[in-house]
């Protein structure tokens, strides 16, 4: 049984397989076009590949049983990735919109779920580029020698070091301080931080120039951004292998613990993770492939770009682990030395009487003889598998941990540089698509005069969100960003996903999308894509859609605060949110997924009081009505 809701005046608002024909010899419309293929796969991995692939997915691989987790992340990324991302390329390429001329062209009641799409994208682009603006901060660092975060900065009577930085560590003490200059509360918001604004503005401003005539200047930046970050990434693994301890560092990530497969968690976060990398319900990998040839093969490009994101993720992690594991041996070495000299110091031992070799050997020996000196030493717990079990992801992984890593090493400017360089590569190829989401909406409502050109409305976006982003240059900044961070790009992308998908299968039409991809690649979609765009990827949206719901709203909301006045200082302490937080986390959850119902009832309200005829009344600016009134000028 094939269930398809009615929806009249389809066949008037989209464009026929006679008017795209046309539109391709004719070249009608106002839409740009690819230079060339590779410009348009590179952009489409640069948007997909992100900040998420380096430091939240290795983190994932650690925290679920390493090698155990990519089972549940490679399934899912074929059950639930790719079919969702060949759906966004097709009904792009074949109906020529942005996110929201897609849906309104389905059905206009669907309007909401391309604002929605619109409201994510700005809403992620105000905090991802405040993400770039640290970057930049770190990159500009970064030409010093020796690096600014490998030491601790005189106290004001110059007779010793600041507290705070000798209480934690250099890299702790340059992130939060020297950097944020973070308050101990989300409601302490303390003034602008100057220099963080200035690098907002900076980061702003290139964003703009790279955007600011579509994808005929992005894509011609995607050739760098979307390249170099492998490159860079390959000569790290190259300098991580020579590193001591980087191999344990990669034992550790892929060594499976099987238990983990039978945790709902792991299933959760994999789902979570595949849905997030391969930035669907976004609107940028519509407005992409709307630029494409009618007859492009974007069942082929959702294969490949799906398997890339997926060996990068992969390859990423590896790079990382390499180098957490040479970080967590430099610790292990750190805490032996002290040991070694606490007891040769107590028993009197000569000079290298006491090696890392012979260390639990002559401590066994020792703890038998004299157990009261030992435990008098208050020696420290040494483990290596201890310190590489300490997962971090995030900023935390960027700013403090690679960081420290990266001041061991010989030359540490020149790795600091390129890591960072990468970062900003990864980030600025996603901003590209964030733009991309909001000004081709913009441009598809139709609420600014239609005279203004696209670097007026790429600017005005720019401008608001650098407004708006001023609130992440505040002491409390970081917090805010977290709160963005978990909020508006979760459960709105899982409900927007999911609302695509049973879009164009029951509303649009199975059928009618099939006859589409025959029309467009030269065959019928196979049983995989039919089965998985009908039920099992629709139905794994709603089960991590729910269980993500549910485990956000039993547990307490809280947030990490750097307080040196904590008891367990530095360790970032626990607080939980004030109770307005609740309104701001509605505002950056609850209103683009109520876009979609809101903006389905007004235009129902709208027809009933306007006592419209049928559907076809709503002029949606389409292909088919350009070509005819170019028809019309020809006579």
């Amino acid at each position: 049984m094939k269930l398809k809701l009615p929806n009249p005046g389809l066949d008037d608002r989209i464009p026929s397989y006679g008017d795209l024909e046309k539109m391709e010899k004719e070249e009608a419309g106002d839409r740009p076009k690819w230079d060339n293929k590779a410009q348009y796969m590179l952009t489409c991995v640069g948007f997909c590949v992100g900040l998420g692939n380096v430091w939240r997915f290795p983190y994932l691989c650690q925290s679920h049983g390493g090698g155990a987790f990519m089972i549940p992340f490679l399934i899912l990324l074929v059950l639930e990735g790719i079919p969702l991302l060949h759906l966004e390329f097709a009904i792009g390429q074949r109906l020529r919109k942005g996110s929201v001329g897609v849906w309104s062209s389905i059905s206009p009641y669907l309007t909401g779920i391309g604002i929605a799409s619109m409201i994510v994208s700005f809403l992620v682009g105000l905090y991802y580029n405040t993400i770039m603006a640290w970057i930049m901060w770190y990159l500009f660092n970064s030409f010093q020698d020796p690096l600014p975060w490998s030491h601790c900065p005189l106290n004001a009577n110059r007779t010793g070091l600041v507290e705070e930085c000798a209480r934690s560590s250099t890299v702790d003490y340059f992130w939060y301080r020297e950097t944020l200059n973070t308050s101990t509360a989300i409601d302490e918001s303390g003034g602008v931080q100057w220099w963080i604004a200035l690098s907002l503005l900076a980061a702003w401003t290139l964003l703009y120039v790279c955007c600011i005539r579509g994808i005929e200047t992005t894509g011609k930046a995607v050739y760098v951004t979307s390249t170099l970050p492998y490159v860079v990434l390959t000569i790290f693994l190259i300098r991580g292998l020579t590193l001591k301890g980087s191999v344990e560092g990669i034992k550790f990530l892929f060594t499976p613990d099987v238990n983990e497969l039978m945790n709902p968690a792991t299933w959760l976060d994999a789902g979570a993770q595949v849905f997030y990398s391969f930035s669907v319900a976004f609107g940028g990998l519509i407005s992409f492939s709307s630029y494409n040839s009618v007859h492009n093969n974007c069942e082929q490009d959702a294969v490949i770009i799906s398997i890339i994101n997926g060996f990068t993720s992969v390859f990423s992690a590896t790079v990382i682990y390499s180098i957490i594991g040479f970080r967590a041996t430099q610790h292990f070495d750190d805490c032996t030395a002290d040991n070694i000299w606490k007891l040769m110091n107590a028993f009197n031992y000569p000079e290298n009487n006491i090696t890392g070799n012979n260390y639990n050997g002559v401590l066994s020996q020792l703890n038998q003889t004299n157990p009261e000196i030992i435990q008098g030493l208050q020696l420290q717990t040494c483990d290596l598998q201890v310190f590489l079990s300490q997962g971090v992801e995030g900023t935390g992984l960027a700013f403090i941990v690679f960081t420290e890593a990266i001041v061991n090493m010989p030359i540490s400017p020149m790795w600091a540089v390129l890591f960072f360089v990468m970062l900003f590569c990864l980030g600025l190829s996603t901003m590209f698509g964030n733009i991309e989401g909001v000004v081709v909406p913009l441009q598809d409502l139709q609420l600014l005069p239609r005279s203004w050109p696209k670097e007026v409305l790429c600017g005005l976006t720019c401008i608001i969100s650098l407004a708006l982003g001023l609130i992440f240059s505040l002491r409390s900044g970081n917090y805010w960003l977290a709160l963005f961070d978990n909020f508006a790009g979760s459960i709105p992308l899982l409900v927007i996903g999911f609302c695509e998908m049973i879009a164009v299968m029951y509303i649009y039409g199975v059928d009618r999308f099939n006859e589409d991809i025959e029309f467009m690649i030269g065959h019928k979609p196979n049983m995989f894509w039919q089965v998985t765009w009908r039920f099992v990827s629709p139905l794994i949206m709603v089960v991590i859609l729910v269980f993500y719901f549910v485990t956000q709203v039993t547990k307490s909301l809280t947030y990490l605060v750097w307080d040196q006045e904590a008891k367990n200082f530095p360790t970032l302490e626990p607080r939980p949110f004030p109770s307005w937080i609740y309104i701001i986390i509605f505002i950056l959850a609850g209103i683009p997924c109520l876009a979609i119902p809101v903006a389905a009832l007004y235009k129902f309200i709208q027809r009933k009081c306007c006592n419209q005829k049928d559907y076809s009344d709503d002029t949606l600016d389409t292909i088919s009505a350009k070509i005819q009134m170019s028809d019309k000028m020809k006579f």
